[in-house]
């Protein structure tokens, strides 16, 4: 079994009055943070705050840019070109950069939010234009990719780092992909059955589908999504029993088994 293993939330996504998820309690468990630019959710202050308490927590900051979409929470298809998706991403990059420097933080990753990051799991051409926008931005940023995916190819292709990540709290097709969220078993709700999923994935580097199928990858990182009901107990369950087992959890940039 690996004997370290990042744990990742996606946060900040609330927006003005209201708010979703309880990112003060996630922030004490998980420790790399993936922040909403404003595009799918989020706003100046939320994403401020976001990083005022990363800092505090000694969680790594990572942008989450997503489809212009405050209405649907960035999970709807939109269509845009490879050029067009380059500049979304790069424009929601140094909005947070800038907002993490003026509240003592840096962003160290990248990760694509929702129906973006779907698209691109199932499309070279889409995954490439990511990994050109976070390399012309700043190319010591870490791709953190969804495992099995073209988002993984192309980080390396441009020469960037790619962090392979696996979802505790999400189930797999035989592609080793995401259920989608429109198929009733997509999500895990019981924390217990995350964390031997979770387990079961590290030790032996590998997705399995609900099917059971095995499709082998790396497994760098461990998302546990922030909006859920279950998420703190769903966090808290997975980094203790990993802890349990002698893994450490570790901010991404810390990582050394990171290719």
């Amino acid at each position: 079994m690996a004997s370290e293993v990042n744990i990742n939330s996606d946060l900040g996504e609330s927006f003005g009055p209201w708010k979703m998820g309880n990112d003060e309690e996630v922030l004490k468990i998980v420790r790399s943070a993936n922040v909403a630019c404003g595009f799918h959710a989020g706003d100046p202050m939320v994403m401020a705050r976001t990083v005022k308490l990363s800092v505090e927590n000694g969680v790594s900051i990572g942008a989450h840019p997503g489809f212009p979409d405050l209405q649907g929470f960035g999970r709807r298809v939109m269509r845009y070109s490879n050029a067009e998706i380059e500049m979304i991403i790069a424009y929601q990059i140094g909005a947070l950069m800038a907002i993490a420097a003026a509240n003592g933080g840096k962003v160290t990753h990248v990760k694509p939010h929702g129906m973006m990051a779907n698209m691109s799991a199932e499309d070279e051409e889409l995954s490439m234009a990511m990994a050109r926008a976070i390399k012309a931005v700043d190319r010591d940023l870490i791709f953190l990719a969804q495992a099995v995916t073209p988002q993984v190819t192309a980080a390396r292709k441009l020469g960037l780092r790619a962090a392979e990540e696996v979802f505790a709290d999400r189930t797999y097709t035989d592609a080793g992909l995401l259920t989608p969220r429109s198929q009733p078993n997509a999500m895990i709700h019981d924390p217990q059955d995350s964390l031997r999923s979770v387990k079961r994935m590290i030790e032996e580097q590998a997705i399995f589908s609900t099917s059971g199928k095995k499709v082998p990858c790396r497994v760098d990182s461990v998302c546990v999504h922030g909006d859920g009901p279950t998420a703190v107990a769903t966090a808290r369950t997975v980094r203790d029993g990993l802890q349990a087992s002698q893994i450490r959890i570790v901010p991404l940039p810390e990582l050394r088994t990171m290719q």
